[in-house]
């Protein structure tokens, strides 16, 4: 997945209520990947592994896509 991808997912989530709101309904990282594949985006859980990473490490900088391909190990 590229970082414009996942700004996509973020984007229409909060421009459609309704998505937000579905997707806040997950439960687990399964039922969120599973809703976001059902939805067209192309996610795994790798992706959202590293992006957690990213932002706890607080490296999430919207100015800087380059960080999502940063070669730091994640769990």
């Amino acid at each position: 997945m590229s970082w414009s991808e996942l700004e996509r997912l973020v984007e229409e989530a909060e421009a459609d209520p309704a998505l937000g709101r579905g997707l806040r309904h997950c439960r687990s990282r399964r039922e969120l990947l599973l809703a976001c594949w059902r939805l067209g985006y192309g996610i795994t859980g790798r992706d959202l592994r590293q992006a957690w990473a990213l932002h706890q490490a607080g490296e999430h900088d919207q100015q800087n896509p380059q960080a999502w391909g940063s070669s730091r190990s994640v769990p």
